[in-house]
């Protein structure tokens, strides 16, 4: 099943994957507090926990020199959420332009933590899929990120409005590093397939490949959308707010007498679910004559190894780990929801 996955399916599963076992690893080596499942014993003071994105677009560029929030978003290409990061207990910001950006202590010891963790889960998949099969990943990545127009960030950006992904504000020339993480050129592939699926889509690639996708005209409790779809219920309210101004889906009880809200696609959302599904092959095509058949060949064969269930074994999270509280996941996200929440790749 999943060697038949579209390539953006593919790519999301494995930096959505990458993700997540990274973040476990960073909830268990830092002292943090959550809403919903208390703090770090002995640490009741830490910063709110947050994902991987947070890194990316902020605290490698925030430390103990004072840094401009336009130069932040400069190194980072991309946006981070200033008022969150602020909020959680990572950085001070000076309010009076140019608007200075420290690191807290917390955010200091954060970035400590963080910064090793991409070598240090690359090197576990390196042992769990073999060296081999990793790093012929990297180079069938590189092949199509190193010929990217576009100077793109190392993660994907947090979803804006529509739920729609923003690419770099200036047109700067992609610069050779080959030695990115692996998680730096899965974002970036991925990102650049996404720009191209929403240039000439009505919906962002993240609502239609996450909750169109599981849709029908018939109905789906709506209960069961974040287990069919593997993105929070809160990314799925997000949506579904996108969805219901555009009259492409409706929420209502069951025909058949239930008391369980179902959620149905109106004609007009039956054609956009039909809509991505050729987006999707037309992108794909473009990049087949872009790029060339035998390289996106070749990375459908390099994602294959990792794809559907080899993917969860690492996903198992420390006892004391937030993800151990809740649901472990049937599926992961088609394209992932990083949202203002924390930048979790599944909304959370």
């Amino acid at each position: 099943m999943a060697a038949g996955l579209p390539l953006p399916t593919l790519l999301s599963q494995v930096l959505v994957a990458f993700t997540i076992e990274l973040d476990n690893e960073f909830e268990l080596r830092m002292p943090h507090r959550t809403t919903n499942h208390g703090s770090t014993p002995g640490a009741p003071f830490g910063p709110w926990l947050a994902s991987m994105a947070m890194w990316w677009n902020c605290m490698r560029f925030v430390g103990d020199d004072p840094i401009t929030v336009k130069e932040v978003q400069r190194l980072a290409r991309t946006k981070t959420n200033l008022h969150g990061m602020q909020r959680w207990g990572y950085i001070t910001v000076e309010p009076n332009p140019p608007q200075w950006i420290r690191a807290t202590s917390k955010g200091r010891q954060a970035r400590e933590v963080w910064a090793p963790l991409f070598d240090v889960i690359e090197k576990r998949w390196e042992e769990r899929f073999g060296k081999d099969e990793v790093d012929r990943l990297r180079e069938a990545l590189w092949a199509l990120v190193s010929r990217f127009e576009l100077e793109l960030p190392d993660c994907l950006p947090i979803l804006g409005y529509g739920l729609f992904s923003a690419g770099p504000d200036s047109a700067r020339q992609a610069p050779a590093e080959r030695d990115l993480p692996l998680a730096a050129l899965l974002a970036r592939a991925l990102l650049e397939f996404a720009m191209e699926f929403e240039r000439e889509s009505e919906l962002s690639l993240a609502i239609s490949a996450d909750v169109v996708r599981v849709l029908s005209e018939k109905g789906v409790r709506v209960r069961d959308l974040p287990l069919l779809s593997g993105v929070s219920k809160e990314a799925i309210a997000m949506a579904m707010g996108v969805l219901g101004k555009k009259r492409l889906v409706v929420v209502g009880p069951d025909r058949q007498g239930s008391t369980w809200k179902f959620a149905r696609l109106t004609p007009r959302g039956a054609e956009a679910q039909a809509a991505y599904l050729r987006r999707i092959d037309i992108v794909e095509e473009g990049w087949r004559e872009r790029f060339g058949a035998a390289a996106i060949r070749a990375l459908h064969e390099a994602l294959r190894p990792f794809a559907g269930a080899p993917l969860f074994r690492g996903l198992e999270p420390y006892p004391d780990g937030w993800r151990a509280a809740v649901r472990k996941p049937d599926v992961l996200p088609y394209y992932p929801m990083v949202l203002h929440r924390g930048g979790y790749p599944d909304g959370s």
